[in-house]
């Protein structure tokens, strides 16, 4: 079965694009480090997205190892949703408003 493609909501971009930017300005290493991550979870969250417990609304979080984020994520058809790249240390829960 192929997987699905994600499709990332608009906040969730807004939010790689903005702590992207943070780590540039501190470390282009360990910006580049965060695409990684990044980009590494996206795929394994849509080749494998049963791996993570269920949440409410019947989302899921796979939690980053070297960074404090976590992507936050959905199934729907016909693709992933990828509802938040959610900071580990502000208001949880925040990004509920865009299920």
């Amino acid at each position: 079965m192929a997987a699905k493609q994600p499709d990332i909501h608009p906040a969730a971009l807004e939010e790689y694009k903005s702590a992207l930017a943070w780590y540039m300005e501190r470390s282009v290493a360990a910006a580049e480090k965060f695409v990684e991550e990044i980009e590494h979870a996206v795929a394994v969250v849509v080749e494998s997205p049963h791996r993570w417990p269920v949440g409410q609304h019947s989302t899921r979080r796979f939690v980053l190892q070297r960074f404090p984020f976590a992507v936050i994520y959905r199934e729907r058809e016909p693709a992933m949703q990828i509802l938040a790249i959610a900071h580990g240390h502000r208001r949880p829960n925040y990004w509920k408003d865009r299920l």
